[in-house]
């Protein structure tokens, strides 16, 4: 099943700081997700001054339930209390936007 997730980070002083803190571990994170044909794409998303506020994440798990325990009870933005407000909803990606594995 495919998903998007879309992740706001919290909007207090500190918030940059947490996401730079987090950084280097979630994209280590997502890089291996990638990797594994979970996650299929993935944006920072910018505020008008281009300052990141935010992520969207296309992906696939088999349930809403193995996206969440094989991902985001790890995810370091979460962990890392980077993200304050997360949505996620079911998704299909258009066959010809598909990730081409080589």
């Amino acid at each position: 099943m495919q998903f998007i997730v879309i992740a706001y980070d919290g909007t207090d002083s500190q918030a940059l700081a947490r996401r730079m803190a987090a950084r280097e571990a979630h994209l280590k994170s997502a890089r291996e997700l990638y990797d594994n044909g979970k996650w299929l794409y993935a944006s920072g998303i910018l505020d008008d001054d281009g300052m990141m506020i935010g992520s969207m994440i296309v992906c696939d798990f088999p349930s809403r339930e193995e996206l969440e325990k094989q991902w985001l009870k790890n995810e370091p933005y979460v962990t890392g209390n980077v993200w304050d407000k997360i949505s996620i909803h079911r998704t299909q990606v258009a066959p010809f936007c598909t990730v081409k594995k080589e």
